[in-house]
């Protein structure tokens, strides 16, 4: 049961992770109908921004402002200056955001090599939870705690603002939304900007679960994030949070027990799910 319960929480933390890089992106797909490879490379951007600015301050949080500004930024550049001209043009967007995917990582590779990077870890965060004889960094337990605030903060902004009713019409029937006067490219900037700083801000705090940062994480975070949307539903927060808890239990737990399908088991629950709801979990029947 100990080592039942460790890996549960194990799980929860990677499922907060998982939340916290695909939110963004179900937003993004969801309001702006933009397929955005380029996320993978700001959660990337937004883990070695956090690392080098901790490292010359000495603070954590000044690295996790740093990497979610950071991310935040490109992110909102390269949506005004590309992608709003690319609305339903989706093999457009496709091109463009490789493109920026191949530019970003070798601006890494030519800023920081090719050697992957230690995570800057508080001493707080360093010390460990016991359950029975399994010690767990607190860092795990702080990033569930996160991810519960995060999903808090975004289903009452999305649920309960009058911004949010606008993201939510946007969502249904963007045309129908400015045709009613609605003016959305403040809302689609605004959205684009949150997504990308969701991205780097897991890239901050994800670091020290992760245990170090590489050039290969970009596509490691990307190819989690498409499912977990997938899973949860187009545009839906509380749908990629439930689905992002799922596979992240599901995923500590194959590991442990499962190990021959690890790696496949993200895969497995996209498909039993999309088999009995091909809209996902809290997505829109189309």
């Amino acid at each position: 049961m100990e080592l039942l319960a460790a890996n549960v929480v194990y799980g929860l933390s990677l499922g907060s992770l998982y939340f916290l890089v695909a939110t963004g992106l179900a937003l993004i797909m969801g309001l702006m109908g933009i397929f955005s490879l380029v996320h993978g490379s700001l959660f990337m951007l937004g883990a070695y921004l956090s690392i080098t600015v901790a490292r010359l301050t000495g603070s954590f949080t000044a690295g996790i402002l740093a990497g979610a500004g950071g991310a935040g930024i490109v992110g909102l550049a390269i949506e005004r200056g590309f992608l709003r001209r690319l609305y339903k043009k989706y093999l457009d967007q496709i091109l463009v955001t490789l493109g920026f995917v191949y530019i970003i990582n070798n601006v890494h590779l030519w800023v920081y090599g090719g050697w992957a990077k230690t995570p800057f870890i508080p001493p707080l965060w360093a010390e460990r939870v016991f359950i029975g004889g399994y010690g767990l960094p607190l860092h795990r337990i702080a990033i569930i705690v996160i991810g519960a605030i995060v999903f808090l903060g975004l289903w009452w902004f999305q649920e309960r603002t009058k911004t949010g009713a606008i993201i939510r019409a946007g969502m249904d029937d963007k045309e129908m939304a400015s045709g009613l006067g609605i003016n959305l490219t403040p809302v689609t900037a605004g959205v684009f900007f949150l997504g990308a700083a969701l991205a780097g801000f897991a890239g901050a705090v994800g670091t020290p679960l992760l245990g170090g940062i590489n050039l290969k994480m970009d596509e490691v975070m990307l190819a989690i994030a498409i499912p977990v949307v997938i899973v949860g539903g187009m545009g839906s927060i509380k749908g990629a949070f439930i689905a992002a808890l799922i596979i992240g239990v599901a995923n500590a737990l194959a590991a442990t027990y499962f190990p021959q399908i690890d790696i496949l088991m993200m895969y497995i629950i996209m498909v039993i799910i999309l088999l009995a709801r091909p809209s996902g979990l809290f997505g829109k029947k189309l």
